[in-house]
């Protein structure tokens, strides 16, 4: 058998050479794409009743993807994002092995020929202001654990860092002196610098004193780095003891980066323009951060009540709304 037509050296060239030599994505994405292909590889092996390490490109047939995709979306229950997401890393997949061997273009266009799937746009949640001060009430601060979940909260509210990011976050990453930042490495190795709030220095001073410059900021309990998991875990765990005072909190799934959200939201809603929101939380295109105009119902709202029936203003626009309104409207 000719070693061009065996998959498994293209995958491990794709993984390696490709993924991290040439293109140097992000962990968690190198992390996506090896995922979808230890879904896909056992799936198609027992389809086609091949050995793994006897399977050639072709034995990736358009058919087996197809198959994979419903798989996916009937047993898995995988939503039509997750679906889609699987396909685009075997579309890469595809287009990486079809570039470098000709013999297997017309496999590849095949392949890439299999289509996404039209998905529902879900609209973003976020917490009120009133939701995101009960969230932040719920540790016991008179815990050490219960004080470090306390700063973790508000380092989450105040930076809208994501889980990943805040659980790779070292101490010579901040910069407690006046006027306080943290710098954050973000998506793709993007590094962007956000403000902290003056509140913030004693409490990451004391979370971390005595403590090396390359350590993490969040430990656990074992005194080892805290995971994106772990952070996820600790938020839900608060949000569900804080919707029993606040019921509104029930019908949300709160987690670190619906925190996200309501940094932007409320950012938005104090004026802050949109592009500053675009920098602060490291989106690379305007976009993304432009949905958070369009869930804003106060915003909305306050357009509305400036506006009469026959749609002549007759109110105007609070100073600190205005400028945020008009450079969302100016995006569309």
């Amino acid at each position: 058998m000719n070693d061009k037509n065996l998959l498994g050296p293209w995958v491990r060239r794709f993984l390696l050479e490709y993924l991290v030599g040439e293109r140097n994505l992000a962990r968690n994405t190198q992390a996506s794409y090896r995922d979808t292909l230890t879904l896909l590889l056992p799936f198609a092996s027992k389809c086609a009743g091949i050995a793994i390490d006897r399977m050639t490109v072709e034995d990736i047939s358009p058919a087996i993807v197809r198959q994979f995709l419903d798989h996916l979306e009937r047993d898995r229950q995988c939503t039509g994002v997750t679906r889609n997401q699987r396909l685009g890393t075997i579309h890469s997949l595809a287009r990486f092995i079809g570039m470098r061997s000709p013999v297997h273009l017309s496999w590849c266009t095949e392949v890439r020929l299999v289509p996404f799937k039209k998905t529902d746009k879900t609209l973003i949640t976020y917490l009120e202001k009133a939701e995101m001060d009960e969230l932040l009430r719920q540790p016991d601060r008179n815990t050490v654990l219960g004080l470090r979940d306390h700063v973790l909260l508000l380092f989450l509210y105040n930076s809208g860092a994501r889980a990943d990011e805040v659980a790779r976050l070292t101490i010579d990453h901040l910069h407690l002196d006046n006027p306080p930042s943290v710098r954050i490495l973000g998506k793709g190795n993007k590094i962007r610098m956000c403000p902290l709030w003056p509140m913030m220095i004693p409490l990451l001073s004391n979370l971390t004193a005595g403590r090396s410059a390359d350590q993490v900021v969040f430990l656990g309990r074992a005194n080892k780095p805290m995971t994106r998991f772990g952070i996820h875990r600790l938020v839900t765990r608060y949000a569900e003891m804080a919707s029993e005072k606040v019921p509104s909190m029930l019908a949300k799934r709160i987690s670190p980066h619906n925190i996200r959200h309501t940094t932007a939201v409320h950012m938005l809603r104090g004026g802050v323009d949109i592009n500053t929101i675009r920098a602060w939380l490291g989106h690379v295109s305007l976009d993304t951060t432009n949905i958070y105009a369009e869930v804003d119902l106060e915003m909305k709202a306050k357009a509305l009540a400036s506006v009469d029936v026959s749609g002549i203003p007759v109110k105007p626009l609070q100073k600190h709304a205005l400028p945020s309104l008009m450079t969302f409207l100016r995006g569309i």
